[in-house]
Order: structure tokens, then C-alpha cells, then sequence
């Protein structure tokens, strides 16, 4: 595909999965870089996310415990749950995937992580969740 046929289908599978959430990202940067949000549709959406190997709801997964991994993340994180929940993942499912997290990334990036899906779950009118074992 060439660079344009990227972006058109970069942008067709950034509304599928991250709706408005994603596509305000992408318009925030057109004032400062419209390069990166050329090369977050063409690239991480266009390429990456188009792949079929992969179903959309495992591939939020594992950016869920990526983004909460690295930390610092919080704006994309807001968008990531959004779109997780947007791809077929339940509540549970999201609160589950940070609270694993925590295994490998440790407890501080896991809470950060999972007070942004918390905030998430409420403006989507989502009840609370209870995993406790």
C-alpha cells in the first residue's frame, strides 16, 4: 500500500476501535506534529493494528499491559480502555488484565493504570467491578 492507502485504512480501523477517543489524539497533534498523527493512523493503525493475526479485544490486551507497564501513559491508557471496552472486553476483563500487571510491572504502575480504566468505567455509567478472588 502506498502512504495514502495506509492512512485511509489506518483511519478506518482507528474509528473501529478507538472512535472519537482516537481520532481527538491524532487532531491534538495537528498543530504541532501533523507527521505523528499521519504515522499513528498510517503506521500503528494502517499496519499494525490491521494485521489479521491478531483479534482486536487480544491486541488491546496487550497494549493495556504495555501502556500500564511503561507508565506515564495515563492519556493513552484513558483511550486504550475505552477501546477495549469499545472491542468486546468487559469491565472485568480490563480491571483483571491491570491488576496482572502488577506481577511484572509492579503495584505502582497497575493502580495508576487501573484509576484511569476507574474513571473510564464511570463516565461509561459501568458498575463497579469485583474480582476479588
Amino acid at each position: 500500500m502506498n502512504r495514502e492507502e495506509r492512512y485511509t485504512t489506518g483511519l478506518k480501523v482507528l474509528s473501529e476501535v478507538d472512535g472519537e477517543a482516537g481520532q481527538r489524539v491524532v487532531d491534538s497533534l495537528a498543530d504541532v506534529s501533523p507527521e505523528l498523527g499521519h504515522q499513528v493512523v498510517a503506521w500503528a493503525f494502517g499496519d499494525m493494528y490491521a494485521r489479521p493475526e491478531l483479534p482486536p479485544r487480544d491486541r488491546q490486551l496487550v497494549t493495556l499491559g504495555v501502556l500500564a507497564a511503561l507508565g506515564g501513559c495515563e492519556i493513552e491508557l484513558d483511550v486504550h480502555v475505552n477501546a477495549a471496552l469499545n472491542v468486546g472486553l468487559t469491565a472485568t476483563e480490563v480491571a483483571e488484565a491491570l491488576l496482572h500487571t502488577a506481577v511484572y510491572a509492579g503495584v505502582p504502575r497497575s493502580i495508576n493504570a487501573t484509576l484511569v480504566a476507574k474513571k473510564v468505567f464511570a463516565e461509561r455509567g459501568l458498575p463497579p467491578v469485583n474480582n476479588l478472588g
